[in-house]
């Protein structure tokens, strides 16, 4: 019996329908696209929410999102005889991405690419930080399956080299760090939009201005007070977590997926507001994928193509926006927050 496979139901609901005046891919942009996008989750007043920013989207028609970068990362870690030798390694190893990729990662997925080695020497330490290209696949494991080949590669070439580990913690998987911002990991999406000054007071029932401030005041500075890393947001998890639930990914990137920034001001009276998220790990195939309620959801999104893994997260991003846009928009007036939510959820038993 405990061995048996069952599953969990979580309460699902598509929102929107959200409107993207542009969608920018790394290769090739689409305009007005109009969709609805499932979010999975016990948090159940988030349908409310998301729905409000989801409803901005259509009012504003300026919704836009960008890809920056696409790449999965994997970090072997090895033991030198010497910090020279570590760096002596760490600089032959930066010079054969192209030697590495035909040779060693070419035999091991038809869908991995490395195009990036970073690293990291401390002491003997030698942390060699692969990156790559993986499709549609969010690339958990064909990335480490390609990584754990590099290193027997690595080793031939260097017999002095003692084997560590195929995953370092300089990746960063699943942890809260500041390398992944800087340089890449998962999919770097930034959502932004222009809100004219009366759909802000009618739809959101505050001001641009009060929005900006708040911003500052909560977002900014009191990240900053609390120490938060790379979190200078008001919930980015909520959002992510559901549309990772709900589209089948690894619940559990949402550690750093949640790191972002969001930033806003007033333009000419309207409200640009955006949302920054440097680390999102999604894909349209793979592991989890095959579960029934993920491949319906998926399937509504039409997301089997080529860039269907680049839709999807900037579909995540989008939904990101409406929701911090719409939290940020309630806490500027006093009570809303907590009476929306007693209204709801007394509605909901």
């Amino acid at each position: 019996m405990k061995n048996q496979m069952f599953y969990t139901g979580i309460p699902t609901q598509s929102v929107g329908p959200l409107y993207f005046a542009e969608m920018r891919y790394l290769n090739k942009t689409e305009l007005s696209i109009e969709l609805d996008a499932p979010l999975s989750t016990y948090e159940t007043t988030l349908f409310h929410s998301v729905g409000r920013g989801a409803k901005i989207s259509r009012l504003a028609k300026t919704l836009t999102t960008t890809v920056l970068s696409d790449m999965m990362t994997r970090s072997i870690l090895f033991e030198a005889e010497n910090s020279y030798q570590a760096k002596q390694v760490l600089l032959n190893c930066q010079s054969k991405i192209d030697y590495f990729q035909k040779h060693v990662v070419s035999k091991q997925s038809n869908h991995a690419r490395l195009i990036q080695i970073d690293g990291k020497i401390v002491g003997a330490l030698l942390y060699i930080r692969l990156g790559y290209e993986t499709g549609n696949a969010s690339g958990h494991n064909m990335t480490t399956f390609a990584s754990d080949k590099i290193a027997e590669e690595i080793l031939t070439l260097y017999p002095t080299l003692k084997y560590v580990s195929v995953s370092g913690n300089f990746c960063t998987d699943k942890k809260v760090s500041s390398v992944n911002s800087i340089l890449g990991r998962g999919k770097h999406v930034i959502a932004e939009i222009l809100i004219p000054k009366e759909v802000v007071q009618n739809s959101l029932r505050t001001t641009p201005e009060k929005i900006a401030d708040l911003n500052i005041k909560k977002n900014l500075i009191g990240s900053i007070a609390s120490g938060g890393l790379l979190s200078a947001n008001a919930h980015y998890a909520n959002m992510l977590l559901a549309f990772y639930l709900a589209t089948g990914q690894d619940a559990a990137n949402i550690v750093e997926g949640s790191q972002g920034i969001t930033h806003c001001e007033v333009k000419n009276g309207a409200l640009y507001f955006s949302v920054s998220l440097p680390n999102i790990i999604i894909g349209s195939v793979g592991h989890g994928k095959d579960a029934l309620d993920a491949t319906k959801n998926l399937e509504s999104l039409h997301v089997k193509d080529e860039f269907g893994a680049q839709k999807l997260a900037q579909i995540a991003a989008a939904l990101v926006l409406c929701g911090e846009l719409s939290l940020m928009a309630a806490l500027t007036n006093t009570n809303e927050l907590t009476q929306s939510h007693k209204r709801i959820e007394r509605k909901q038993r």
